[in-house]
């Protein structure tokens, strides 16, 4: 879930730049800012904290095993080059 407290304070910062004649309304343009931005970031494909930290763990699990399987393949590819050098 998308922590909402910096909406709300960019919110009140937007409404606080609002010319005085038209501060009365300030707490309804602070509710509309505040909507307006958080149906803007509804739209975008957003992920929280945790589940990026997730997807980075996986990530480097992923790949630790690939350099592991590229040490093995090379290992194997060398023995494999002394074998047929050594039957040669």
């Amino acid at each position: 879930m998308i922590d909402l407290n910096p909406i709300d304070e960019l919110a009140r910062r937007l409404s606080s730049l609002v010319p005085p004649g038209l501060r009365e309304g300030r707490e309804e343009l602070q509710e509309n800012f505040k909507a307006v931005l958080q149906s803007g970031l509804a739209k975008l494909d957003l992920v929280t904290r945790e589940e990026f930290e997730v997807q980075r763990a996986v990530l480097l699990r992923t790949r630790e095993k690939l350099e592991a399987l590229e040490q093995l393949v090379a290992e194997l590819e060398t023995r494999a080059g002394t074998d047929n050098t050594a039957s040669h």
